[in-house]
Protein backbone atom coordinates (compact mmCIF):
# COMPACT_ATOMS: atom_id res chain seq x y z
CA UNK A 1 0.00 0.00 0.00
CA UNK A 2 1.03 3.53 -1.30
CA UNK A 3 0.63 6.33 1.84
CA UNK A 4 0.52 9.83 0.55
CA UNK A 5 2.55 11.72 3.04
CA UNK A 6 2.12 14.92 1.91
CA UNK A 7 1.91 17.07 -1.61
CA UNK A 8 3.14 19.56 -3.13
CA UNK A 9 3.17 21.35 -7.00
CA UNK A 10 6.40 21.99 -7.72
CA UNK A 11 8.72 22.81 -10.89
CA UNK A 12 12.16 21.55 -10.51
CA UNK A 13 11.53 18.22 -10.11
CA UNK A 14 10.59 17.52 -14.03
CA UNK A 15 12.36 19.71 -15.80
CA UNK A 16 9.67 21.96 -18.23
CA UNK A 17 6.46 20.17 -16.10
CA UNK A 18 4.34 21.46 -13.57
CA UNK A 19 4.28 18.31 -11.48
CA UNK A 20 2.00 17.13 -8.49
CA UNK A 21 4.87 15.56 -6.36
CA UNK A 22 2.71 13.17 -4.21
CA UNK A 23 5.13 12.20 -1.71
CA UNK A 24 5.06 8.86 0.33
CA UNK A 25 6.17 7.26 3.40
CA UNK A 26 7.28 4.16 4.53
CA UNK A 27 10.46 4.58 2.40
CA UNK A 28 12.95 1.46 2.84
CA UNK A 29 16.37 3.42 1.84
CA UNK A 30 17.05 5.45 5.02
CA UNK A 31 19.75 7.43 3.09
CA UNK A 32 22.14 9.08 5.37
CA UNK A 33 21.39 12.86 5.37
CA UNK A 34 18.22 12.35 4.22
CA UNK A 35 16.06 15.66 4.08
CA UNK A 36 12.66 14.32 4.63
CA UNK A 37 12.89 12.09 7.77
CA UNK A 38 8.96 12.17 7.96
CA UNK A 39 8.71 9.75 5.41
CA UNK A 40 10.41 7.03 7.01
CA UNK A 41 7.77 5.95 8.92
CA UNK A 42 4.17 5.31 7.56
CA UNK A 43 1.80 8.32 8.01
CA UNK A 44 -0.42 9.77 5.96
CA UNK A 45 -3.26 8.49 4.22
CA UNK A 46 -3.40 5.17 1.60
CA UNK A 47 -2.86 6.83 -1.76
CA UNK A 48 -6.31 6.03 -3.50
CA UNK A 49 -7.45 6.17 -6.86
CA UNK A 50 -10.33 8.68 -5.71
CA UNK A 51 -7.56 10.76 -3.35
CA UNK A 52 -5.70 11.41 -6.51
CA UNK A 53 -8.48 12.27 -8.49
CA UNK A 54 -9.39 14.87 -6.01
CA UNK A 55 -6.02 16.29 -6.59
CA UNK A 56 -6.36 16.47 -10.29
CA UNK A 57 -9.05 18.12 -9.91
CA UNK A 58 -7.86 20.69 -7.36
CA UNK A 59 -4.95 21.82 -9.90
CA UNK A 60 -5.95 21.04 -13.60
CA UNK A 61 -2.82 22.30 -14.56
CA UNK A 62 -0.52 20.01 -13.37
CA UNK A 63 1.17 18.53 -16.68
CA UNK A 64 3.04 15.57 -14.37
CA UNK A 65 1.97 13.57 -11.37
CA UNK A 66 5.94 12.54 -10.18
CA UNK A 67 5.27 9.66 -7.24
CA UNK A 68 8.32 10.26 -4.64
CA UNK A 69 8.94 7.03 -2.84
CA UNK A 70 6.84 3.87 -3.14
CA UNK A 71 10.26 1.50 -2.96
CA UNK A 72 8.36 -0.55 -0.63
CA UNK A 73 5.74 -1.31 -3.20
CA UNK A 74 6.59 -1.11 -6.69
CA UNK A 75 3.51 -3.56 -7.59
CA UNK A 76 1.48 -0.68 -6.86
CA UNK A 77 3.66 2.12 -8.06
CA UNK A 78 3.16 0.62 -11.41
CA UNK A 79 -0.85 0.52 -11.17
CA UNK A 80 -1.03 4.21 -10.05
CA UNK A 81 1.39 5.09 -12.98
CA UNK A 82 -1.03 3.08 -15.45
CA UNK A 83 -4.00 5.51 -13.83
CA UNK A 84 -2.07 8.71 -13.54
CA UNK A 85 -1.30 7.76 -17.39
CA UNK A 86 -5.26 6.93 -17.92
CA UNK A 87 -5.93 10.50 -16.69
CA UNK A 88 -4.06 12.15 -19.43
CA UNK A 89 -0.85 13.51 -17.38
CA UNK A 90 2.77 12.48 -17.38
CA UNK A 91 4.49 10.32 -14.76
CA UNK A 92 7.55 10.01 -12.89
CA UNK A 93 8.63 7.92 -10.40
CA UNK A 94 11.60 9.28 -7.66
CA UNK A 95 12.92 6.01 -6.88
CA UNK A 96 15.68 5.95 -3.81
CA UNK A 97 16.59 2.20 -5.08
CA UNK A 98 19.96 1.69 -6.56
CA UNK A 99 17.93 0.50 -9.42
CA UNK A 100 14.43 -0.65 -10.94
CA UNK A 101 12.96 -4.00 -9.94
CA UNK A 102 14.96 -6.45 -12.00
CA UNK A 103 11.36 -7.50 -13.81
CA UNK A 104 10.72 -3.80 -15.06
CA UNK A 105 13.42 -3.92 -17.54
CA UNK A 106 13.84 -5.26 -21.12
CA UNK A 107 16.52 -7.87 -22.86
CA UNK A 108 17.48 -7.52 -26.14
CA UNK A 109 15.91 -10.73 -26.62
CA UNK A 110 12.33 -9.49 -25.87
CA UNK A 111 12.53 -6.94 -27.34
CA UNK A 112 12.98 -8.85 -30.45
CA UNK A 113 9.87 -10.27 -29.61
CA UNK A 114 8.37 -7.04 -28.34
CA UNK A 115 9.31 -4.23 -30.31
CA UNK A 116 8.50 -0.70 -28.62
CA UNK A 117 8.15 -2.75 -25.24
CA UNK A 118 4.50 -1.42 -25.34
CA UNK A 119 4.00 -4.58 -22.40
CA UNK A 120 6.98 -3.14 -20.58
CA UNK A 121 6.23 -1.50 -17.06
CA UNK A 122 8.27 1.21 -17.84
CA UNK A 123 5.94 2.17 -20.75
CA UNK A 124 3.90 3.48 -17.70
CA UNK A 125 6.19 5.91 -17.15
CA UNK A 126 7.74 9.44 -19.28
CA UNK A 127 10.55 9.89 -16.37
CA UNK A 128 12.11 7.82 -13.53
CA UNK A 129 14.73 9.06 -10.71
CA UNK A 130 17.14 5.96 -9.39
CA UNK A 131 19.34 6.42 -6.53
CA UNK A 132 19.86 6.73 -2.87
CA UNK A 133 20.83 10.14 -1.56
CA UNK A 134 24.52 10.38 -0.64
CA UNK A 135 25.44 13.57 0.76
CA UNK A 136 28.95 13.71 0.07
CA UNK A 137 27.92 13.34 -3.79
CA UNK A 138 25.05 15.73 -3.47
CA UNK A 139 21.43 15.71 -5.20
CA UNK A 140 21.00 15.50 -9.24
CA UNK A 141 21.85 19.36 -9.38
CA UNK A 142 25.35 18.27 -8.61
CA UNK A 143 27.81 16.72 -11.47
CA UNK A 144 29.43 14.24 -8.72
CA UNK A 145 25.73 12.65 -8.22
CA UNK A 146 25.14 9.05 -8.05
CA UNK A 147 21.58 9.72 -8.88
CA UNK A 148 20.20 9.30 -12.16
CA UNK A 149 17.33 11.05 -14.32
CA UNK A 150 15.69 9.20 -16.83
CA UNK A 151 13.18 10.03 -19.93
CA UNK A 152 11.14 6.29 -20.77
CA UNK A 153 11.37 6.04 -24.80
CA UNK A 154 9.90 3.06 -25.95
CA UNK A 155 10.81 1.38 -22.93
CA UNK A 156 14.41 2.28 -22.83
CA UNK A 157 15.79 4.57 -20.44
CA UNK A 158 17.54 7.71 -21.50
CA UNK A 159 19.92 9.53 -19.52
CA UNK A 160 18.78 13.34 -18.79
CA UNK A 161 20.63 14.22 -15.84
CA UNK A 162 22.93 16.74 -17.40
CA UNK A 163 19.52 18.59 -17.65
CA UNK A 164 19.84 19.72 -13.72
CA UNK A 165 23.21 21.26 -14.02
CA UNK A 166 23.16 24.14 -15.90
Amino acid sequence: MLRLADFDIVFQEVPNETTLALNLSECPNHCPGCHSLHLWEATGDPLTIPVLDDLLERYPYVTCVAIMGGDNDPASVLQMAQTIRQRHRKVAWYSGANALPADWTITAAEEAIVPNSDESPLACFDFIKVGPYVEALGGLKCRTTNQRFYRVENGRLIDCTEQFWH
